[in-house]
Order: structure tokens, then C-alpha cells, then sequence
């Protein structure tokens, strides 16, 4: 089959970067100076936060989130984020869903950036050099409030400040990742296209059931909703997604996991590679695209392997389009390979 072209994309929007605080990067809240309604463990919880009606605790009205009890002195309340990937902050999202009558008036954000994995202590008794990210700013109730940012220093934690009191639903921090160099040592196999070590799904065709980001979320589908799917197509071509590879480099080895999708895989995929020059834009209509993989049949519900592709084509590269005929979901892309320069 033909591969369609694919238009040229634009610069991605910050709040579309990977949620560098996610729970599913490793992400976590080390500490709190209070959670007496909600624990602090909420905050990065994946999905959208639940509202429970007419559901309370012994403790008071059950909230998805962290909720601090009302503050009778003077001060504020905090919490220590680890991200799951250190990284360059680029938008943070103060979500405080359902919290209406009990949410912060004012929040600010302070980042550090560490070595290793201190202790709680030494994160708040030693000398650490925390730093202003997001200035204090109002919040609204019951709103995603959304904060562009531009720090340019590799963040590894996060304090969210909340003035004086309450709760926030959810912690997005989007940005885009900094992994430790060393796993792209020369000569080391490595997931190129891992979203913990900076790959990104720059655009795809459509992503009515699961979004493009989860193709190269770490680990295995959890359900059926935890992958990429299209719609059903009806006329004439075939679905796309494109990831940008975390380093330039050669793709040895490909792994494509159907998990879940049992009604609903694509019949067959197609890959293709392309080496986009530093600095270059990257237009997915004219970038010199050639065949990674032929297309080839896929099973339901089923992992699979090419073991050959460097005999194919060894050279280097900076994206990868996945083609699925005609459409269907795909739960995790692997590409196996070692950056080059």
C-alpha cells in the first residue's frame, strides 16, 4: 500500500509535552507539611479527578486529591514533587476539579535541581538550592489552571506552595525530558523512542479512542484504553503516527504489542525512518522517508518482534512513522537501537 503524505507539523503545543511528574514515569510525592483530608499521593494520580457524591470518611467529605485542613495560623501549605524524569518545565497545570468552597486562593511553584536521590531531610535541612518557577498566582475553584513556563535548567523536584489552605485535585508538569546522558553511551541498546528517555509522538492521523502518547508510555498496556486507536476508517488509506526519536540513532530492533486488541488491531503495519538534519524543520511532506519494516500482517492481542532491521537498514535516524492498515489500536512501540553523534 501507498504511504499517504503527512503535513508538515507545527512546534507542539507545551501543554501536549509529556507530564514529567507522572506517576507512570516514576514520579512521586515525597512529602507534605499537611494532608489531613486528601493525601498527597493524589495530586499525580492518573485520569481526570473523580468526584464521589455523598461519600464521606471519618475525616470529612472524600476528595480526589490533596486537601490540607484549614489553616489558624499564619503560613502555607506544601508539597515535595519528585519528577519521574528530570527535564526543562515548560507548563504546569493547578487542576482543582470539584474543589469549590475549599480550593487555594494563590499557589507558586519552587524547583531544585540534585543529584542522585536525596532524602526527604536532606531536601528540606540541607542547603538546597530551591529556586522560583512559577510566581504566586491566583486560582480559580473547580478550574485546570494552566501556567506556560520556560525554565531552561534540567529540574529533577518540584514544591507546589498553596496559600493558605485546601486542595488541588492534580499536578501536571509538562516539559520536555533530560534523562541522564549515560544510558545513550556509544555502543549501549536502548529504547529510542521511550518517552522516559525523551521520544515523542510528534502527530498522527487520528487518536479518537487512545491518545498517540501512550504508544511509548514504559511497561505494558494496563487496558485496552492505555494505547493509540483510531476511529474506524471508511473511505480509502490508512492511519499514521510519528515519533521523534529521543537521540539520533540506528534502530535495531522493533517491537509492536497489540495488548488488549482484540477486535479492534490493525491487519498489518508498515514502518518508515528518516534522518532529519540538527537544527533542520521537520517537515514530515518532504522528509526523506525509506522503509524500515515492509508492511506486514499483525495478530490481536499479541507482541511482536523484528530482530533484522539493521541488516535492512543500518543508517541513522531522528523519526520513525508507524503505518497501520486500515486503522485499529496499537498498545506500545518499542525501537530498539544505539544513538549515534
Amino acid at each position: 500500500m501507498m504511504t499517504r503524505m503527512t503535513p508538515a507539523l507545527p512546534a507542539p503545543d507545551p501543554f501536549d509535552l509529556p507530564d514529567l511528574a507522572s506517576e507512570r514515569l516514576g514520579g512521586a510525592v515525597l512529602a507534605a507539611n499537611d494532608e489531613f483530608f486528601a493525601p498527597k499521593e493524589g495530586l499525580i494520580k492518573p485520569g481526570a479527578p473523580e468526584w464521589r457524591e455523598g461519600v464521606y470518611t471519618e475525616r470529612g467529605k472524600w476528595m480526589d486529591g490533596w486537601e490540607t485542613r484549614r489553616r489558624r495560623l499564619p503560613g502555607h501549605d506544601w508539597a515535595i514533587v519528585r519528577l519521574g524524569v528530570p527535564g526543562l518545565v515548560r507548563a504546569v497545570v493547578i487542576d482543582t476539579s470539584h474543589y469549590t468552597g475549599n480550593y487555594p486562593e494563590r499557589a507558586s511553584i519552587d524547583w531544585c535541581a540534585v543529584v542522585g536521590t536525596p532524602s526527604i531531610s536532606q531536601l528540606q535541612d540541607q542547603p538546597t538550592d530551591w529556586r522560583l518557577l512559577l510566581a504566586e498566582s491566583q486560582l480559580k475553584g473547580d478550574t485546570a489552571n494552566r501556567f506556560r513556563i520556560d525554565e531552561a535548567t534540567r529540574v529533577t523536584h518540584l514544591r507546589l506552595n498553596i496559600f493558605p489552605d485546601g486542595g488541588v485535585a492534580r499536578l501536571r508538569v509538562h516539559g520536555e525530558p533530560v534523562p541522564d546522558p549515560r544510558i545513550f553511551a556509544a555502543g549501549r541498546e536502548v529504547d529510542l523512542a521511550a518517552m522516559e528517555h525523551g521520544g515523542f509522538v510528534v502527530a498522527c492521523s487520528d487518536m479518537h479512542y487512545g491518545h498517540r502518547q501512550n504508544l511509548i508510555l514504559p511497561g505494558r498496556s494496563t487496558h485496552m484504553g492505555d494505547g493509540w486507536e483510531t476511529k474506524r476508517r471508511r473511505g480509502p488509506g490508512h492511519e499514521w503516527t510519528i515519533v521523534r526519536l529521543a537521540r539520533r540513532g540506528v534502530v535495531e530492533r522493533v517491537e509492536l504489542d497489540t495488548d488488549h486488541y482484540k477486535g479492534n488491531a490493525p491487519g498489518a503495519c508498515m514502518l518508515e525512518a528518516c534522518d532529519v538534519p540538527e537544527g533542520s524543520p521537520f517537515d514530515a511532506a518532504r522528509a526523506p522517508w525509506e522503509t524500515l519494516i515492509d508492511e506486514t500482517p499483525l495478530e490481536p492481542h499479541t507482541r511482536h518482534g523484528w530482530a533484522s532491521v539493521a541488516a535492512a537498514r543500518a543508517r541513522p535516524a531522528t523519526h520513525v512513522r508507524l503505518n497501520i492498515y486500515p486503522d485499529g489500536g496499537v498498545a506500545r512501540l518499542r525501537l530498539i537501537g544505539r544513538a549515534v553523534g
